[in-house]
């Protein structure tokens, strides 16, 4: 299997530009929580410094950890910089585009430590497609080639991915070697991809209730103050997901799903008149409350445009006129 990864270095140029303070909240996140950040801080006794930092070095105080409202005095805690690993797995999260998500540890830190179930569900439909266009072509030995790779990486994926006491693909942490527990909405990946069973899609069927709220599938059931988290929509997982139910016969779902976003979408055409990014799933609504990374919800982003436009056609008639009628005043 794949995982992903970035051959870069140090903070990553994109974070120190946008995200203001970014690098900064998270040494403080890990500062009050040792477990999570082992291995992903350094800490050196304040007024000494830390040795050899791939970023910035804060001087923080415990009260800079604290949650809203905490009365207890501020205590000095130290000089703290995030390791190169830390760095690393931030590099390799912004290279998936789920940048900002915990999926792969706190602020997606140990991201080049897992095999995702999207990245190989991808893969996995790229090997088909180049064996289908080699049969095109007439290379039968290169089909053959990209038939066998396929059929691995299925058989990888049906192995680590799958958990079946809970009906569910999970990302495979394959420096701990077990299946992550984090639900995110990337499971139904494998159905779109054509790669999951008849029973792993009815059992994964029954799991939507973990990801649909009234605008649709959220990314995942983890309120994490992230982009990629609970309450965000994003229309293209949106589409994947409904695809995948379409593909293994699950229409009545798939169709449900699509007019809830769909709906929420339009809904706020009609008072904003633009499109965003991304959605806030369970209001129904553009607000956002981003805490974790990149805040902005960018006007007229082309995905859901394109989404927008997908999901209504494979939407029936009946509720092609529901969508109708909320345009009229």
């Amino acid at each position: 299997m794949s995982r992903y990864y970035d051959f870069g270095d140090g903070p990553a140029p994109e974070s120190v530009q946008d995200e203001t303070s970014h690098y900064r909240d998270v040494a403080a996140y890990f500062l009050v929580r040792p477990k999570t950040g082992g291995g992903l801080m350094a800490l050196a006794p304040d007024g000494q410094a830390v040795s050899s930092p791939s970023g910035k070095t804060y001087s923080l105080n415990v009260c800079d950890s604290s949650p809203p409202g905490a009365t207890s005095p501020c205590t000095r805690a130290g000089n703290i910089a995030l390791t190169p690993d830390f760095y690393k797995g931030d590099r390799s999260m912004r290279e998936s585009g789920f940048d900002i998500s915990f999926r792969f540890g706190a602020y997606g830190s140990r991201t080049h430590h897992f095999a995702p179930v999207c990245l190989n569900s991808l893969l996995y439909k790229s090997e088909k497609d180049l064996e289908a266009i080699s049969v095109m072509l007439g290379r039968p030995a290169d089909a053959t080639t990209w038939k066998r790779v396929a059929q691995r990486r299925k058989a990888s994926i049906q192995k680590y991915l799958w958990d079946p006491q809970r009906g569910m693909f999970f990302d495979y942490d394959f420096e701990r070697q077990k299946r992550s527990d984090y639900e995110y909405v990337t499971t139904f990946y494998p159905l779109w991809a054509g790669l999951a069973t008849r029973q792993q899609a009815q059992a994964l069927a029954r799991h939507i209730r973990v990801f649909e709220r009234p605008g649709g599938l959220m990314m995942s059931p983890y309120q994490t103050g992230a982009q990629w988290d609970m309450p965000y929509a994003w229309a293209p997982n949106q589409l994947l997901a409904d695809l995948g139910l379409r593909r293994y016969g699950l229409a009545q779902d798939a169709d449900r799903l699509s007019y809830e976003f769909l709906s929420m979408v339009l809904e706020n055409f009609r008072r904003d008149g633009f499109l965003v990014e991304k959605y806030n799933a369970v209001t129904r609504s553009t607000e956002t409350q981003v805490t974790a990374g990149y805040r902005m919800n960018v006007v007229g982003f082309g995905w859901t445009n394109g989404v927008f436009l997908e999901l209504l056609s494979q939407l029936p008639p009946d509720l092609v006129g529901k969508l109708d009628a909320l345009q009229k005043p």
